[in-house]
């Protein structure tokens, strides 16, 4: 466990901003001490590392809050559009250097020859726009978002129970292969439930879904935590398996 302040120290985010993060939801400590110390572990900081990111791409702590609690955040797709807004980035300032050092060698001596070309950031900015409209706009987050309003953080609390509760249900079934109809049975009681409590969850997303589950990420660790090891890469594969039965490539 680290406290507030010596993960301020490794991350170069002050403890103000840290302290911000927790008071709107954002970033929450893993426990509080006794004495009332914020003390972080290493899921928070590899959240906090996200939610960095995703200032990179100029996303508001509010969206970013929203876009990270929403079941179909997808980590991965995250960091491939950081990934690219860095490159771009990359270009803008390696053009800017270029630039700075030719007018250091040669001088500016005619108004014709000014270049103002490195200057331009369109490119970049479509560029962030578009990750945040990619976000933003999706038909599922929005019905995420319209099924939402109104909750607290306590309903959410209960929702994220009762979804583990339905993983859990493939526990019982670990022994059984993937294409079992009560292992089956199990995918479509946790597709009525994203779609009732959170979005259409359609084949795609599901699959998409499933691919998270079993992922090795937070989520497959919160599932596992909960349910038991091996849990999420089975649901992972009865998903993927209900997908397949459907034809699905």
């Amino acid at each position: 466990m680290m406290t507030v302040s010596e993960v301020s120290r490794k991350t170069g985010v002050s403890v103000r901003a840290l302290h911000h993060y927790d008071s709107i939801g954002l970033l929450r400590p893993t426990e509080v001490s006794p004495a009332g110390y914020r003390l972080y572990d290493e899921k928070c900081l590899v959240r906090l590392q996200c939610i960095l990111l995703f200032r990179e791409l100029e996303f508001s702590l509010k969206e970013i809050r929203e876009i990270m609690d929403s079941p179909s955040f997808d980590q991965n797709r995250a960091l491939d559009q950081q990934i690219q807004l860095l490159k771009l980035k990359r270009e803008h300032i390696d053009n800017l250097l270029l630039l700075a050092a030719g007018i250091r060698m040669t001088g500016v001596n005619r108004l014709k020859n000014l270049d103002f070309e490195p200057f331009d950031t369109k490119k970049l900015d479509e560029y962030v726009n578009k990750a945040r409209e990619s976000w933003g706009t999706t038909p599922a987050y929005q019905e995420y978002e319209q099924k939402r309003k109104g909750r607290t953080r306590e309903d959410e609390k209960l929702l994220a129970q009762a979804m583990m509760g339905i993983f859990s249900g493939f526990v019982p079934l670990l022994d059984r292969p993937s294409e079992d109809e009560a292992v089956q049975a199990q995918v479509e009681t946790l597709r009525d439930f994203i779609s009732k409590n959170y979005y259409h969850c359609t084949p795609e997303i599901l699959r998409s879904l499933g691919q998270m589950y079993g992922g090795g990420g937070s989520m497959t660790e919160n599932i596992d935590k909960t349910c038991g090891d091996g849990v999420a890469q089975f649901a992972s594969r009865a998903v993927e398996a209900w997908c397949r039965i459907r034809g699905m490539a």
